[in-house]
Order: C-alpha cells, then structure tokens, then sequence
C-alpha cells in the first residue's frame, strides 16, 4: 500500500466529536485492506493508524469546540472545570472589545477573538456555544446561536421572562439544536444520589434552602457605586443570581408548587437586596432564603415525617447526611473528582452526542418551571 493511499484513507476520518467511531472503523477497513500483505506492512501502517487516532483523541482534534461569551470570573472556573474534560476545548472568544476578548484569549490560549457574535456563530470555529453574559442577554444570544446551528449551554438564569424561555425552547426544536441551562448543581453525582435516597426520610414536611451571601460589590453600591451585580436593567439581583438556586433543586425534586408567597425587600436601584419564598405544595412546604446583603453559614434542610436530610451547601452539595428519628444517621454524599461546574460539561457534550435537544436531567421543562417562580 502507498503511502499517499494511507494518507488518504487516514485523512478521509474527519476529526469531529462525533467520529470516534469512524476512526476506529477506518483503522479496521486499513488492516483490512492490507490483510495477506506483509506483516512488517500491516504493523507499520496500523501502528500510524493506532498512534493518528489516539493522538487525536489526546490532543483535542475529537473534540467539541466551544465559542466563550463573557469575560468574567464565572467564564475563568468555567473554563478550568471544562479543561478537565478531554472532549472540551475552546474555539472562539467573543468580547464587545477587542482588547478585552485578546486579553481573555491570551489568558486561556485561545486563537480566535470575536467582537462580532454573529461572525463568530458563523466562523466554523465552534459547535457550541457557553453563555455568561449578563442575564438580560441571555434569550437573545441564545436564540442566535441556536439560528446559526450552534448548541447552547446557558448560565443560569436562563432567561429573565417566561416570554423568553418559550422563545427558547421552541428555538431550540425549530433549529434542531441542544439547549441546557448551566445549572451545576443539580446534574452533580451527590444531588443526583440525593434524589435517590429522598423517600428514606417518610412523608415529606417542609424543604429549608437558603444562599445568603454578601456581594462583594455591595460595599461599592453603598460607597455609591453602582455595578452590574446591582442593576436590574441587566437581569440581575438576588432571586435570579442565588435564589434561583433553591428554587431549582425543588423543582427537580418534587415539581412545581400549588401557590407561591413572596418577600422581596429592593434596593435604590430596584434590584432585590433580599427576599424569601414559601413554595406551597399538598402536604408539604419549601422555605425559601437568598440574600446578597448578608451572610449565612447553617446547613439547608428537607424534614421529613421520618428524618432530615441536612445539605451544606444547596449551591453546590457536596456533604449530605440523613438523620433519621431513631437517631441513626447515614452520609449519602459521593465524592466528586471535578469541580461542580465539569459536570454541566459532560452532561451537556453527552446531549449533543446523542443528538438530544435537551438534558434528561436539567430539561427544558424544568428550566420554564424555574423561570416562572423567578418572574412571579
């Protein structure tokens, strides 16, 4: 066999996500064809072919390219939590300014820098799309993308009106492409163990989650100055950057409520500061704290008729214990070898494997549940 010919043969094996498969097929088909040639050729030929592939599986070329929305601290964990998986890597940065986008991509190695969203969705130098813009924006750049046939991870909220989830969602089925809202917590193995072990507590009584933590911008908003963390023009405030998620891992849990109660205390600028929520359900109740103008540091709780499930942190469970009445407590936490965020990579890449338009975990129905107790 020619070298030329093997070239071709190893070349034809596009290297995208979706052709690991194909790979490994053309590798068979090659020794295949060599098959009664001499063994010094089938060896040399299928050991190239061995080490293309697993050079391209280690390397990156099978893997998926992302285009990066947002400059902010959130997009820097986000990206070292998704370099840990091998079938990530980084395609394009979009930035308003180019010495912001050229700052980022220096940063975290990236090539390409956009200053144009549509000219990036259009490049072919990315398959999908991470969003964390503020969240205002989050509808539209969504549904662009998804118009250019680019998938979509979204960062929670996913969107500031209900208006704009149905937008999204039928965007998503019109265009054929994947959409998941980037919440972490509920697609981790310990909120997903905390599913499966829910019914050893008995009848369900009342669920307590609070994320109470003080801004580190709102020393600056009393000083008089005013950042994004505290503009509501931008879809920001305490329910949509921490309440949402209490709201959520309830929703996953135990679907929507009956009826909802509301206490909202707003700042000058019209953000919430604070508020809580009663989810009211038939036999039972959700609690609901957030708060970016103080601090809290007790565990969150689900009572139940024949225990309690105590949660550290709701954001981001990791330490999970049951304390049943007769006293007897069980740990049910999983260890996580990643950073939450990694999970909502793998789960996401997983749906776009599969052809999937929405996670079976955070679906899409989930996500317009969440969106409607945010926008009461």
């Amino acid at each position: 066999m020619k070298s030329r010919q093997f070239f071709h043969l190893a070349s034809s094996a596009k290297c995208t996500l979706y052709d690991r498969d194909y790979l490994l097929l053309t590798k068979y088909r090659i020794n295949e064809h060599l098959y009664k040639q001499s063994e010094d050729a089938i060896q040399g030929v299928t050991n190239s072919m061995g080490f293309f592939i697993s050079t391209y599986i280690t390397k990156g070329a099978l893997t998926m390219k992302f285009g990066i929305i947002g400059t902010n601290w959130i997009t820097d964990r986000f990206i070292k939590a998704a370099k840990e998986h091998t079938e990530f890597s980084i395609g394009a940065v979009y930035s308003r300014t180019e010495e912001t986008g050229r700052e980022f991509a220096e940063k975290h190695k990236v090539k390409n820098v956009y200053t144009n969203m549509i000219e990036m969705f259009q490049s072919g130098d990315i398959e999908a799309v991470y969003i964390a813009s503020p969240n205002a924006f989050h509808a539209e750049q969504s549904i662009s993308a998804m118009k250019n046939g680019i998938h979509v991870l979204c960062e929670k909220p996913a969107v500031t009106s209900l208006h704009e989830m149905d937008q999204v969602i039928n965007a998503s089925k019109e265009y054929q492409t994947t959409y998941m809202e980037a919440m972490k917590s509920t697609v981790t193995p310990t909120f997903l163990n905390l599913k499966e072990n829910l019914a050893k507590i008995g009848p369900l009584r009342r669920f307590v989650f609070h994320y109470n933590q003080y801004s580190s911008r709102y020393d600056n908003y009393k000083a008089g100055i005013i950042e994004n963390a505290f503009k509501p023009e931008l879809g920001n405030g305490a329910k949509t950057d921490l309440g949402v998620y209490c709201i959520a891992p309830i929703i996953h849990l135990v679907g929507e409520p009956k009826s909802v109660l509301k206490n909202t205390y707003l700042l000058s600028t019209g953000a919430d500061g604070q508020g809580s929520m009663i989810l009211n359900y038939s036999e039972f109740e959700a609690v609901i704290m957030y708060s970016k103008i103080s601090d809290s540091h007790s565990a969150n709780e689900i009572q139940g008729e024949n225990g309690v499930i105590e949660i550290d942190k709701i954001s981001d469970p990791k330490q999970i214990t049951i304390k049943y009445k007769d006293g007897q407590t069980e740990d049910i936490s999983i260890k996580h070898e990643f950073d939450s965020m990694y999970y909502e990579v793998e789960e996401f890449i997983k749906c776009v494997k599969n052809k999937q338009l929405e996670s079976t975990i955070n679906t899409h129905e989930i996500s317009r549940s969440v969106t409607k107790i945010l926008t009461l």
